[in-house]
């Protein structure tokens, strides 16, 4: 991604599981790391100085861009229901005004949102964001020319905004156990995942994308359906993503179609694996957690997300426990901060167990960084400060209200248990400085941008 050679010279980083000081950090032209030097107490000439501590740029692993104009609309809508002395307010609630916002998105509209919403993820030093997308056609699930539309606009948005993509195109043919999409959703299906397999293929990776495959759900992909999407991703060693036990609800109409949880559905059809990802998996049995863990399937966790719709809190501890690697997403993006969803983890934790201590802040970077990344795709190419690795870089301000104070050998448990979003001052991906001293240096005006698009969006 890197046009030309770059060094920078960072006054901490996050190197091989600890904080060194003075640390020279070389970009060749091919966008990755050719030399990291620690203890240079000068900047090299021509050096860019990253003030703060320095570490591998963050992954997002779980987003749907479109969420973001829901962002306080929502709460503003339950405020106004629960006044009025209606029901209480659910993710079932939620999905119906969810539903609305995606019945307006075209492709020209979707592109510019997303270029606004990861411009303020490379704000917030995300470098690498997995995008589950889903709405692929027009309203009432009329095919674009280009059936690829929507997809090209996320994965063009997602350049522009100088920052890295896993398309995560994702079947979704049912509305529920032997039922039909509804209006809304008709734009999300191919009608088969025969059909889902055609369109998908046609999709390009490069060096700024990667191209995987997402099963919504089991309520929205048939059983007999499954093998199909996983075998995709399969014959591609390219990542697979599902939703999965979000909501008791799904559990409890799987069982009754079925017989077993949606877990076990899964496994029985063959999407489990170390290529899979579980998002959410908030609601399990011990045998679920057994079976994700035996089967080395990761599980990417969305506290801000889960708290914010009410859904839960999962058994992450135990599943890492039982094998399946951690990461983070920041899903319907109630915020864009990766430092949040680190720390939340193990708050939320705290709260469900009343016991401190469940990971320490370099486990909970490991997360937000070099698994997050392999639940991408990207494997050992990304998440560290080596050579090698891509030099995808994310500062973090150790001289704010909220970081300074500390010293600097505990720079990862201030970035991971008192920074946030605002602190990130640089961002740097393939080299390429795309967020300086807290501004985006390729979309302008971020805030005004999602401004605009949303209220675009909106017809407000």
């Amino acid at each position: 991604m890197s046009l030309t050679a770059q060094t920078y010279w960072a006054e901490h980083a996050w190197v091989n599981g600890s904080v060194r000081s003075d640390v020279v950090i070389v970009a060749a032209a091919n966008g990755r790391i050719a030399a990291v030097v620690p203890g240079s107490p000068r900047p090299p000439a021509g050096s860019v100085t990253l003030r703060g501590l320095t570490i591998p740029g963050l992954a997002n692993a779980h987003s749907h861009a479109f969420h973001r104009a829901l962002r306080g609309v929502v709460q503003a809508e339950s405020e106004a229901g629960t006044e009025a002395g209606g029901a209480p307010d659910s993710f079932w609630t939620w999905r119906e005004v969810m539903y609305g916002v995606a019945d307006r998105l075209t492709p020209e509209s979707y592109f510019e949102l997303a270029r606004a919403v990861y411009a303020e993820m490379a704000m917030a030093g995300i470098t690498c964001v997995g995008e589950f997308h889903y709405l692929h056609h027009a309203p009432g699930g009329t095919r674009y020319g280009n059936p690829n539309a929507m997809g090209e606009a996320l994965i063009a948005a997602a350049a522009e905004a100088g920052i890295r993509i896993t398309l995560l195109d994702t079947c979704y043919l049912s509305s529920g156990f032997g039922a039909e999409p509804n209006e809304h959703q008709s734009r999300f299906s191919d009608g088969t995942a025969e059909a889902w397999a055609e369109r998908v293929s046609e999709l390009k990776s490069d060096g700024n994308t990667r191209i995987g495959a997402a099963i919504h759900s089991v309520r929205a992909v048939p059983a007999d359906q499954l093998a199909t999407v996983a075998g995709w991703a399969q014959e591609r060693t390219a990542p697979l993503h599902v939703h999965l036990s979000e909501q008791t609800a799904e559990n409890d109409a799987c069982v009754e179609a079925h017989g077993f949880t949606p877990t076990r559905l899964l496994a029985d059809h063959g999407v489990l694996g170390p290529e899979t990802t579980a998002v959410h998996a908030t609601h399990l049995t011990p045998g679920d957690i057994r079976l994700l863990g035996h089967a080395a399937t990761g599980v990417c966790m969305c506290p801000t997300t889960e708290r914010d719709l009410a859904d839960g809190i999962g058994p992450a501890a135990e599943l890492q426990s039982a094998g399946s690697p951690l990461s983070l997403g920041s899903d319907s993006h109630a915020v864009i901060d990766i430092l949040e969803e680190a720390r939340a983890m193990e708050l939320d934790e705290r709260l469900r167990t009343r016991a401190r201590g469940h990971w320490t802040a370099a486990q909970l970077l490991r997360a937000a960084t070099v698994d997050g990344h392999a639940a991408l795709g990207w494997g050992a190419e990304a998440g560290r400060i080596e050579v090698g690795a891509l030099a995808d870089l994310t500062t973090v301000a150790l001289d704010s209200v909220r970081t300074a104070g500390p010293p600097p050998r505990l720079g990862a448990e201030t970035a991971v248990f008192a920074a946030t979003n605002a602190d990130v001052r640089h961002t740097v991906v393939g080299g390429r400085h795309v967020v300086r001293d807290g501004t985006h240096q390729l979309v302008p005006r971020v805030p005004q941008a999602l401004a605009e698009s949303i209220e675009a969006l909106l017809g407000r």
